[in-house]
Parts: structure tokens; sequence; C-alpha cells
């Protein structure tokens, strides 16, 4: 049977030729043969010149979905099964920990695909109907290379019907507990596959998380902490310790570790990594019970209880009340400094809160999701970097991220740009990350380059 083609108009820009997966319904001049929503078609220039095939569905704006560059692609049991093992051995060699994402969509050539490993468990996300008809081979495939012990589906997401489908979760194959530990840069992570967000746990910020292990100790000297050399206990030698101002040795054994505020924890991963690289205190905060109730068991997992402290508080109020006693505080005392005196205590603050830690990060969802929505996003993203900012102890550090698409990285430093000058603050860019290694990136495809992750060092103007 001969297969049907799609030809491309002729005044179009050359972005499937560059490798760009999507063709646009705007796009296609006409299609030549019959296909059925779902089929495999071949993708021609204006000239008939063959570029690609893909699946089809008419039903989407996205009409032809590009899966290989190779005109008599079948996508049966056996494509399945070389595209997964490719995406495998990408894993293997970049990521060290097992459990990651093992397919991410047209970044590994199976667009509408997300596959991440908990576990034994694999959590299969399918976004688009060329895969959806093809779940029996997809599910037999993933067995026959990642032989997991269950495989759980977590199609819940409102973009399926853009593709003319419904939601749809459950076990595909397998025993599939709901609640799945995994182990992230050594850390032990609860994951509920059923009920987390996503496909349960977000794999994208792993690398990122492991970056903040710099900013987690040498602090001890601003609480006036040093090393001192005194006499070992048995008399021989001496032994190197900790002391405080009085000349008291200090036996907490994390004095030296940074305060950490977490705002939008979700299951309190940055906090986790926090403790693990050192941090003296960290305070987890997110909007939703459930959430800290599952952050809490994590910190309890690793043994940090004695480290923790827990917030259930919208973030924007949280952040916004403590900064304003901040500048309470510190307005206060600039009126006190002019009289040449101290500062009086004597008179209540009025605003509450002026909390200031080391590190503050901010992890926040998707402020927007549409092109529409990036001014709302933009005023939220301003609203809580400067007054997370504003919470940073003098030559601190902010770690703040953006996972919204349409918040471009410009228009994310412009904006934090934007809330350090009204803040009053200047910051220095120290590192600058996207997503991690096993969310791989098409070049030319920006759709992919979500992720914007920043840490900056704090200071102030005056």
């Amino acid at each position: 049977m001969t297969r049907a083609t799609v030809i491309l108009s002729k005044n179009r820009k050359k972005r499937i030729e560059e490798g760009h997966p999507w063709v646009y319904a705007s796009e296609i001049s006409k299609m030549d043969g019959e296909a059925q929503p779902g089929d495999i078609v071949d993708v021609l220039n204006h000239q008939g010149k063959y570029i690609a095939s893909g699946f089809w569905n008419p039903a989407s704006q996205i009409t032809v979905r590009i899966v290989s560059y190779q005109t008599g692609i079948e996508m049966g049991t056996a494509f399945f099964r070389e595209r997964f093992q490719r995406s495998a051995d990408h894993r293997r060699r970049f990521v060290s920990d097992a459990d990651c994402r093992l397919v991410y969509g047209e970044a590994d050539y199976l667009p509408g695909l997300v596959v991440d490993r908990f576990g034994g468990v694999l959590v299969v996300q399918i976004l688009t109907l060329g895969m959806d008809l093809r779940r029996d081979a997809i599910v037999q495939a993933l067995i026959e290379v990642f032989a997991p012990q269950g495989i759980y589906e977590r199609s819940d997401v409102g973009v399926r019907s853009l593709e003319g489908l419904e939601q749809r979760t459950g076990v595909l194959y397998g025993d599939c507990p709901r609640i799945v530990e995994i182990t992230e840069n050594g850390l032990k992570i609860e994951v509920d596959i059923v009920e987390g967000q996503k496909t349960g746990y977000f794999f994208d910020q792993r690398e990122n998380r492991a970056s903040i292990a710099p900013l987690m100790t040498g602090w001890g000297e601003r609480s006036g902490i040093r090393l001192q050399d005194v006499p070992a206990e048995d008399g021989a030698g001496v032994k190197r310790v900790p002391v405080n101002p009085n000349g008291k040795e200090v036996t907490f054994p994390y004095w030296d570790g940074a305060t950490v505020l977490e705002c939008f924890a979700h299951t309190g991963s940055f906090t986790l990594h926090a403790c693990q690289y050192g941090a003296k205190k960290v305070t987890c905060l997110d909007i939703s019970e459930h959430a800290i109730d599952t952050a809490r068991r994590n910190v309890a997992r690793n043994g940090f209880e004695d480290r923790v402290e827990f917030v259930v508080a919208d973030a924007f109020d949280y952040l916004r009340q403590q900064a304003r006693g901040v500048d309470e505080r510190t307005a206060r005392a600039v009126v006190n400094r002019e009289d040449g005196g101290k500062v009086d205590t004597s008179k209540k603050l009025t605003a509450g809160g002026g909390r200031t830690w080391d590190v503050v990060v901010l992890d926040p969802p998707a402020f927007t999701k549409t092109r529409g929505a990036v001014g709302g996003a933009v005023r939220g993203y301003k609203d809580i970097n400067l007054h997370g900012m504003k919470l940073v102890n003098e030559g601190g550090y902010l770690v703040t991220a953006s996972c919204s698409y349409h918040m471009k990285p410009e228009l994310f430093l412009d904006t934090i740009q934007e809330a350090a000058s009204d803040a009053g603050k200047l910051l220095r860019l120290v590192e600058w990350r996207a997503a991690g290694k096993d969310h791989p990136q098409l070049l030319g495809v920006s759709e992919g380059h979500y992720l914007k992750f920043a840490i900056f060092e704090v200071r102030s103007k005056r």
C-alpha cells in the first residue's frame, strides 16, 4: 500500500529541514493519498523532495510529528526497542543515578512520549495520538529493554485534548506500588506515582540541586566561630576544634553550615540537598500541607530532622511579610545611626517577620503556560525574587529558577535585574544552568529550552 504524502508550502520557513520535528497545519499545501489519524505519512517539500516521515493528526495544529528521516519507517515493537536502547545508552553514559528520565519526547526522537524510572517502576506519559495508538508496542519494548517490575501510565494532562485524546491513568504492566523510593545524588526520596505532580517527581533539576553544594559551608566565621588548636584529650599533641567568641568549643557538627530557606519546596528536594551538603538550618516552605507531609517523610528518611523546620504558607505572602520586617528593622537602624545613638529596641516592630538566611532558594511552578500570560508571569517572578533577595544575608546567595517556557532567558534575567534595582541590591552571577542531562535538547528546537536556573551572590548597594 502506497503511503500518503504531505506536501509543504513553498513560502514556509525551512524549519523541518533544519531538524525541527513539528509540521504545523499552516505549513501544509496539500495531502496526496489517504491516511487515518495517527498513520505514518511522508513529508515532501513543494518540489516533491522527501524530507522526513511522521505520524499525522488532522485534529491537531501540529499536524505531523517527525519520527524519522528515512522513508519506509514502521513504528512497531522493533522500532521502539531500538529507540529505547538508544535512550538508555545516553543515560548510562551521562547520568549517574538509575532513577531518571529515560525518554524525553522529541529530544529522544519519540514525540509525545515521556518515560521516567522510579525504582523498579516505569511511569509513562503519552501526549500524542500517534503514540497513543501504539501503546501496546511501547509497553512491550519497554519490558524488553528495561525489564521493569511494573509500568504505570500518567497521561492525565490537559494537553491531550489538543490531540483529541481523553486523559487516562492506570497500570499497564506488572506490579506498581503507589509509593516508590528513589535515589538522587545519594539521597533517598519518596515518589507518589499516582498522585505526585507530572509523572511523580521532577528529575530535570538533579544537577542543579547538586550545584548548591559550595554554598552550604563556610559560614561559621560570621558567627564568630573559628578553628583553634587545643590540647588533645590524651595529652599527646593538639587537636584543631571550632570555638566560639568566648573560647568555648562548639560541638554542633554543622557549625560552619548555611541557613537556608527553600520556597515552593514540593517534596523538599533542595532542602535534602542543602542538609546533605552541610547546611546548619533549613526552612522548608510550601503552600500544600500534603507536599510538606511528604517533605517531612523525606527529611526523616535521610536523618535530617534536627536541622529542618517546616512552614505551610503561601510563598508570596511569606516572602513579603519577612521582607517588610527587614525593611522596618533597616529603616529603624538607619534613623538611630543618624542620631548617633544605638538602635532603639523599646518600640515594637509592626510588620512582623524580618528573618534572613544565608541562602534563599526559589523554585516555583510555571507561572505561565501561554504567551498571552507572560506579563503576569513577569510580575510574579519579579515579586518573589525582589522579596527573596531582601532576605539574603549580605554576601549570601539567591538560587532562583523558572520552568515557564514562555519566560525566555533574557526576559528572566531582565526581570531579576529589575527586582535587584528596586531592592537596592547588586547581583553577581555565579552559575547559569538548564535542565539536566536526562533532559537533552535538540539544537534549533527552542520549545525544549524551558528551564532556567541561576545562582547569584547578593550584596547591598549601601
